[in-house]
């Protein structure tokens, strides 16, 4: 077969050529294939060489050089949609997997970056994951999460309203809150007197 450049996964199986002769009717062909390495892993040259002998040792011989690349980048799966979520709910990063034309082992790799927001726990959180073969081709996805505070804090511990005389005013209560982002509320009371 004549000279081909294919992909890494497109590499052909060795042909079987014949060879005829002016006097042997059954010419012997040995097959006989070399590799030569290239940049990485899954590009590299086959040179294919057939080699017909006769009964009195004439030989011929011819080749094939097949230049096998890959330009393939790897394929991901299991990126999550964008989402926009609550700050108590962001979710752990799942484990996104890759696959290649060539490469089985793909390596794949996690960047998280925040983007402030109005507030502390008002923010963009941007996961990008990048696959790479064993021949640097690679791939990128993302996932965009919105992440918004629009839950109240709860008060606990407020006293309920009392009818006392005015020798008996309590003390102001000190209420507990709890949120579901924010550790440290802020709490402050202000009293009011109606005549």
């Amino acid at each position: 077969p004549a000279n081909i450049s294919v992909e890494c996964d497109a590499v052909p199986s060795a042909a079987l050529p014949t060879a005829t002769d002016n006097c042997d009717t059954s010419v012997e062909i040995v097959y006989n294939q070399v590799k030569t390495d290239g940049n990485c892993a899954d590009s590299y040259i086959l040179t294919r060489t057939w080699t017909a002998t006769d009964n009195c040792n004439n030989t011929s011989t011819a080749n094939q050089v097949i230049t096998v690349e890959d330009k393939t980048a790897p394929v991901l799966a299991g990126v999550p949609a964008n989402i926009t979520v609550e700050c108590s709910a962001l979710p752990n990063a799942p484990t996104v997997t890759a696959t290649d034309n060539c490469d089985a082992n793909v390596d794949v790799r996690m960047v998280e970056v925040r983007t402030s927001g109005s507030c502390p726990d008002s923010y963009i959180s941007t996961r990008t994951w990048t696959a790479t073969d064993h021949c640097n081709n690679t791939s990128t996805a993302n996932q965009v999460i919105t992440v918004e505070d629009k839950t109240a804090p709860v008060l606990a511990g407020v006293p309920a309203n009392v009818t006392v005389e005015c020798s008996a005013l309590p003390n102001a209560a000190t209420p507990t809150v709890t949120d579901n982002c924010d550790v440290n509320v802020d709490v402050r009371m202000v009293e009011v007197r109606t005549s």
